[in-house]
């Protein structure tokens, strides 16, 4: 059953604020865990290994959490979500050093399993609560979710940069357990203030419902795997692990300035991507364009997209004996164009999965779009270790068009008109 807010700026408000503090301790997890293990000698493939259960849950979760949402309410599955990522935050802390490399990997795995599963509770939660939230006038649902997404995307960025601060002055341990006390206070002040409102769900809900037949949601949801592979094939593992490369020369002190500086690129590429996807409608004008338009527009931006990383790939190929600081700025240049473009993608996505779904079924329409996000993010983690192993960032940024292309190709199949 969807039950509207009687305040509904006020539970967007509280579900906005647990999503920010879930995406600052993600992010900061993230850096944490690649940078504490790359320099602890774990080669690029191992590192994406450590993130593969994490995607892949992120892929059962996002399947099953629509349906549990749907007949348990949205409000179980917000507070499930932040719980279990203390409880992931907390089992890190168990990890031993003297442990034999096999078994860190798995534990590592593993309780990255657990905070993909805590990661995409809370975002099918957050995105399916603006459905019912937002009022009903002309463009409102585009910015309502649009301020969401980008305010979490920029939030993330300061839990990279946070993380990589944590690690060079706390170090790996300490630095987990200031992100889960964070998280329980927040988790206790959420729990406390959440206004009643959010959809209760229905018992009959049944988990057959989870697999859409809407052309039109089936064909977003694989555009949407292919443009999150696409970036996930450079931003996982390729251009960190590039970036600490140049930038360290294993001391001590070179790691700590390699942290900062990886870490406030990695915040500035995803605060400034945040930034753009809160502003997508004002940029694009799309509350004044009807759903045919926005089908429009999604097409048009993916396509742009594309032609960044087949730039970025042949300029890296070929500036490969530059000086490292013609070669870093090129990069870091083309990546926050990337960046921009990418945005307003993931924004046009983000709107179009919702004025797809009709209210009754959106829990469960949005569960199996961020199936396929998950997917894209567990395709684009392996390949980024695999590409970079293998042909270094010239083939991971190759990789990432191909993905991208086949995002435009599956976008010009869709429907510029939409039945309800």
């Amino acid at each position: 059953m969807i039950r509207r807010s009687h305040n509904p700026q006020a539970a967007y408000v509280a579900v906005t604020a647990a999503y920010w503090a879930f995406m600052l301790t993600d992010g900061a997890l993230r850096m944490l865990v690649l940078l504490h293990f790359h320099t602890l000698g774990f080669s690029p493939v191992t590192l994406a290994y450590m993130f593969l259960l994490y995607e892949l849950m992120g892929m059962i979760t996002n399947l099953s959490a629509g349906w549990i949402a749907a007949r348990f309410g949205l409000s179980v599955t917000l507070f499930a979500g932040l719980g279990l990522q203390i409880a992931a935050l907390l089992l890190l802390m168990q990890l031993d050093p003297g442990w034999m490399l096999a078994m860190s990997v798995v534990y590592v795995m593993a309780v990255q399993g657990l905070s993909g599963i805590a990661k995409d509770l809370t975002k099918m939660s957050a995105k399916s609560a603006v459905k019912t939230l937002a009022p009903a006038a002309d463009g409102a649902l585009f910015r309502w979710v649009a301020v969401l997404t980008g305010s979490k995307n920029a939030v993330k960025g300061l839990g990279f940069l946070l993380g990589t601060v944590l690690l060079g002055t706390l170090g790996f341990v300490p630095a987990i357990a200031a992100l889960a006390i964070s998280l329980i206070v927040v988790l206790a002040l959420v729990a406390m203030t959440m206004p009643k409102g959010l959809p209760v769900g229905r018992k009959s809900a049944k988990f057959t419902e989870v697999f859409s037949k809407d052309r039109n949601i089936n064909l977003l949801s694989l555009a949407r795997l292919f443009l999150f592979g696409a970036r996930d094939t450079w931003f996982v593992v390729g251009v960190p692990v590039f970036f600490y490369s140049v930038l360290s020369d294993g001391s001590a002190t070179a790691d700590r300035a390699a942290f900062f500086q990886i870490g406030a690129f990695m915040a500035v590429w995803i605060i400034g991507y945040g930034i753009i996807q809160a502003s997508a409608p004002k940029l694009l004008r799309a509350s004044d364009k009807p759903l045919s338009g926005v089908v429009s527009s999604a097409r048009f931006w993916v396509g742009l997209l594309t032609l960044i990383p087949v730039f970025l790939s042949v300029g890296t190929y070929f500036l490969a004996d530059a000086p490292i600081l013609i070669l870093a700025g090129f990069l870091s240049v083309g990546l926050l164009i990337f960046g921009a473009v990418f945005a307003l993608n993931s924004a046009l996505h983000s709107y179009l999965i919702l004025a797809f779904s009709r209210s009754e079924r959106v829990t469960l329409d949005v569960g199996f779009y961020y199936m396929s996000n998950a997917g894209g993010r567990l395709l684009g983690t392996l390949l980024s270790g695999l590409s970079y192993q293998i042909g270094g960032l010239t083939l991971c940024l190759a990789t990432a068009a191909v993905l991208s292309a086949l995002s435009w190709g599956v976008a010009t199949r869709l429907d510029r008109v939409h039945e309800e």
